[in-house]
């Protein structure tokens, strides 16, 4: 499978940090069964920079479970949730391993995106070669303080879609204008899909956020959950009403 993402409805895209719980690709069945057009899944990093309390807790909870990329890449290589997978995941492992050989196996496994938070883009050509080789798309990130010109190359370089994120905080944020601003410029940019990402927590922050973007990206308000022992049926039931609220984009959005 591609990182082929429809055009036809905005899209949504759930994040899972990998290895949270023991049942934890059962969280990928029932984003997938729920409206997800794609899955965001996130190899723990000891030191994740870009993230806030949630995500860093759910990290910390997956790294005492001992769980590592190669043990996960197995288990992702073992499900077939029938949308496209996205690793997220630091610089760091990236070169502990080797671009090469760490995009082979992203793609062993069946992942077909991967987002490298901490890597700028004027650094990313050997990164960037070594995922089109393995078939990989390698997703840029930017951010509402990023200036016109280097906004202009960050849309030329990502592969996939562009990674849009709503305010100079970490994720879990809360969701800012500047980053409603920040998609509408980038559509203008490149044909490829924007999704717009942090402090996405509420129907209503997804229904606005989808106004400027193509989607969203809905990490810390999901792991939340799950952190606080939301089962994977529950939080399918949770992303059905991000779904709906997107596809209906009405007036009384909730949470």
């Amino acid at each position: 499978m591609t990182l082929q993402l429809r055009r036809d409805r905005p899209l949504l895209a759930p994040y899972v940090t990998g290895g949270i719980r023991p049942d934890w690709t059962d969280y990928l069945h029932e984003y997938a069964r729920n409206g997800a057009d794609a899955i965001e899944i996130g190899l723990p990093f000891s030191d994740p920079i870009l993230d806030g309390p949630t995500i860093q807790e759910a990290s910390d909870a997956a790294l005492r479970r001992g769980v590592t990329v190669r043990g996960l890449l197995d288990e992702i290589a073992a499900v077939d949730v029938g949308v496209p997978l996205i690793a997220m995941t630091y610089y760091n492992l990236v070169v502990h391993r080797g671009a090469a050989e760490f995009c082979r196996d992203l793609a062993a496994a069946g992942i077909r995106g991967l987002i490298v938070p901490d890597l700028p883009v004027d650094e990313s050509d050997p990164l960037a070669s070594a995922a089109v080789a393995a078939g990989i798309e390698l997703i840029l990130l930017a951010a509402p303080t990023t200036p016109a010109d280097r906004l202009a190359e960050i849309a030329r370089a990502s592969r996939g879609f562009v990674y849009a994120v709503s305010t100079m905080g970490t994720t879990g944020s809360t969701f800012a204008a500047s980053g409603v601003r920040l998609a509408a410029d980038l559509r203008q940019l490149t044909d490829q899909p924007v999704l717009l990402a942090f402090g996405i927590a509420t129907h209503l922050d997804a229904v606005t956020a989808a106004r400027s973007a193509d989607g969203v990206v809905i990490g810390a308000a999901l792991m939340r959950r799950v952190l606080d022992g939301g089962t994977p049926a529950e939080l399918g039931a949770v992303l059905a009403g991000f779904r709906k609220a997107l596809d209906e984009d009405g007036p009384d959005c909730v949470p």
